[in-house]
């Protein structure tokens, strides 16, 4: 049988995405009904090298289930990928009788965690929050549903506009290095084209696309950029490349930027929060370490923490092949 553990910690880390209150209240409150001390760490792993801790119960987190962003904060420490910075870290929570931390965060947040495993055998629990959903091991990270409604919301007013006057719309989306954001916004938006980073369409095939588009009678059209597309350097580039090779289009850029992170989480990404909380917890008092929860087929699973930095996301080939029918 495992040591009973007796207090855990849990901390934010990385950029914030909608869900992450939720899942910091899932985290307190499966603590309190196992009858163990949770610590909130603030700003990341940069407060657990100032040891700037608050002792957290289950009044403690309440109202916040419907907020965005992180009550905890969050930050990049330099300091925590010194030995030096995690050797104090790691001091601190031994201090303070602190024997689990659960890390709400991306990739760089789980190395992080998987590294100060490593280093000091100190129990991790790794929860997905990020909006860009490219963690291997679960269907949808933290954020991502949000996120998704939240860029269906500003495609929908922007057509607006690009019908009223003729106007062809560029509209960038976060996705650095993978297409999920644009690609599922993409066709709940009727974009005529999505750009992702996984497909390189080229310049030709998308001016090509949209001249198609508008012998078809399209007036208007909206184009999709996941912002790691390689097409161009920039959407500007794209921009500028189609106002040469165009007539009768008047191009926009609307770049969407941070606006994606914010928001109250939806239905589905405050279940999600709470149902990783809770496995999170459960798991580490099962004795269990370096472990992710996400969710594969509607279910709650563990995948190592190495898995889940190294594994890649892959995009949906079927949703490639439905973009392209509904752009006809």
């Amino acid at each position: 049988m495992p040591k009973k553990i007796k207090k855990l910690a849990v901390l934010t880390s990385g950029g914030d995405s909608p869900g992450m209150n939720a899942a910091i209240r899932s985290v307190v409150r499966t603590c309190a009904y196992h009858d163990v001390e949770c610590v909130g760490v603030y700003r990341g792993y940069e407060g657990l090298i100032e040891g700037d801790f608050k002792s957290m119960g289950a009044r403690s987190v309440r109202g916040i289930i419907n907020k965005g962003g992180t009550i905890l904060k969050s930050a990049r420490s330099q300091t925590f990928r010194t030995p030096e910075g995690r050797k104090i870290a790691y001091q601190n929570l031994v201090d303070n009788n602190i024997e689990g931390l659960v890390v709400i965060g991306g990739d760089g947040s789980f190395t992080g965690a998987l590294v100060f495993n490593q280093e000091f055998g100190f129990p991790v629990m790794g929860i997905p929050g990020t909006i860009d959903n490219d963690i291997f091991g679960t269907s949808h990270t933290l954020g991502f549903d949000t996120a998704l409604n939240t860029v269906v919301d500003a495609i929908d007013k922007i057509r607006d506009t690009a019908s009223s006057h003729n106007r062809l719309f560029f509209i960038e989306v976060m996705g650095r290095d993978v297409g999920h954001i644009a690609l599922n916004t993409g066709i709940a938006g009727g974009a005529e084209e999505i750009l992702i980073p996984e497909e390189d369409l080229g310049l030709d095939r998308l001016v090509e696309s949209l001249n198609r588009s508008r012998k078809s009678g399209k007036t208007s059209s909206i184009v999709i950029v996941a912002e790691g597309d390689k097409i161009g350097k920039n959407i500007f580039e794209l921009k500028e490349y189609v106002d040469d090779n165009m007539e009768g289009y008047d191009v926009r850029v609307s770049v969407l930027g941070h606006m994606q992170r914010g928001g109250a989480p939806s239905c589905f990404d405050r279940v999600l929060a709470s149902r990783m909380g809770v496995k999170a917890v459960e798991t580490l008092l099962e004795g269990k370490t370096n472990y992710m929860v996400g969710l594969i087929a509607n279910k709650m699973e563990l995948t190592p923490l190495d898995n889940a930095i190294k594994g890649k996301t892959k995009i949906n080939l079927e949703l490639l092949r439905v973009s392209d029918i509904m752009s006809i």
